[in-house]
């Protein structure tokens, strides 16, 4: 269940919305254009199961009306994307109601439901059965139980196609908040149980209690906190049989993540895609915070600037290491590759912090060194370049 949301939290886009939201509408309108034609019918059903007031007092768009907007693209382009948003809180979901009625009066399928988004998935799970599904979870605490994921999207949505996806809110303060349960006499049972059946058992609770056997060390917590993310998002891959990445989001450079975004597919094109989002939405964050830090009368010096990673300079490095990765690849496969088939070996470290097109540099950086005849040249999508090795004509 989500705690909801108070204050001035709708008033304007925080920094870790900014990230999120960023990756929301750069990905959804290519998760449409991937999976609209498994459907009959061209369509795609999007789930946004703790949707807010859907708009920022500042008018900004927040996720929901961001979905509504990819929808109303699509309708334009004889494509449906119906959209179903929850919400629990009354107030919110009145704000969220009035977007809503906006986009249905352009002909845009959307449905808003009060309450708890259990209690609509499966209704949801049945009016996708044989369309493409996004899931995007958000809550303001806790997540659902990862049992209750499995069965969504292992049980009831098992196969390929038509396409199964998720992003989630795993929330990194709850963590460290019920850690801190774990290693006080005093800890509460009963959130300890929740988040239990948020992640699937009570597997977690052994990090924090090697984290107070550890005291000594500096950073124990941290590492437990960071090690049950990690954990959880290997867990629900094994559990689905998705591929599932875990990406941190936080308010401020070398901040502690207030949360991380967990993706789940089984298509290695959502893996490829996701990672150039994700590596977009990430340098959209820096911009926002540069520009944020500017307008303050009071800021002496930009945070920002001072550490920002260099894009020429990651750009540099990365280049040829995924190039090494690709010559790797030729050497243990000995054929010819196709990129969007390898994608975390190609982009290895640099997965979520460089964009596509480094790729393509890199495969022409392993040409001018002699190891492929491929160049990357005259192939329009870049996921779609095909690497020979040197024994085979391209």
């Amino acid at each position: 269940m989500s705690t909801g949301t108070g204050g001035d939290y709708w008033a304007d886009k925080a920094l870790p919305s900014v990230f999120k939201h960023e990756l929301l509408k750069r990905y959804l309108p290519q998760f449409g254009g991937m999976t609209g034609t498994q459907s009959q019918d061209n369509r795609v059903v999007y789930l946004d199961g703790y949707a807010g007031e859907g708009r920022y007092e500042s008018g900004e768009p927040a996720s929901a009306e961001i979905a509504l907007r990819v929808a109303s693209y699509f309708r334009a382009r004889g494509r449906t994307v119906e959209c179903f948003f929850t919400e629990a809180q009354q107030k919110s979901f009145e704000k969220l109601q009035q977007v809503v009625e906006q986009y249905r009066a352009r002909g845009v399928p959307a449905h808003a439901h009060r309450g708890e988004v259990d209690g609509v998935l499966d209704s949801v799970i049945q009016r996708a059965v044989r369309e493409p599904l996004f899931l995007f979870l958000d809550p303001c605490g806790l997540a659902l139980p990862q049992d209750r994921l499995v069965d969504v999207l292992a049980q009831q949505r098992p196969q390929r196609k038509p396409a199964t996806e998720l992003l989630m809110n795993f929330s990194m303060m709850a963590v460290w908040r019920l850690g801190g349960h774990v290693r006080s006499p005093k800890g509460n049972d009963r959130s300890l149980q929740r988040f239990d059946e948020v992640c699937g058992g009570p597997w977690w609770r052994e990090y924090f209690a090697d984290a107070a056997t550890a005291s000594a060390r500096d950073g124990a917590a941290e590492d437990a906190i960071e090690a049950v993310a990690a954990e959880y998002a290997r867990r629900l891959g094994e559990r689905t049989g998705m591929l599932v990445q875990s990406v941190p989001v936080s308010h401020a450079p070398h901040k502690r993540a207030v949360y991380r975004l967990v993706f789940a597919t089984r298509s290695q094109y959502g893996l490829w895609v996701f990672g150039d989002t994700v590596a977009r939405a990430r340098d959209e964050w820096w911009k926002t915070l540069q520009l944020r830090e500017e307008s303050d009368d009071l800021a002496l010096f930009s945070i920002a600037s001072m550490t920002r990673p260099d894009p020429l300079e990651l750009e540099t490095k990365a280049v040829p290491k995924i190039a090494e990765n690709l010559e790797k690849l030729l050497l243990h496969t000995r054929r010819p590759i196709k990129l969007v088939d390898h994608t975390l070996e190609v982009f290895g470290d640099f997965y979520g912090q460089v964009t596509e097109p480094v790729v393509r540099k890199a495969v022409r950086f392993l040409h001018d060194q002699g190891k492929t005849p491929s160049n990357g040249v005259g192939v329009r999508k870049i996921r779609e370049i095909t690497v020979f090795p040197n024994s085979l004509a391209a």
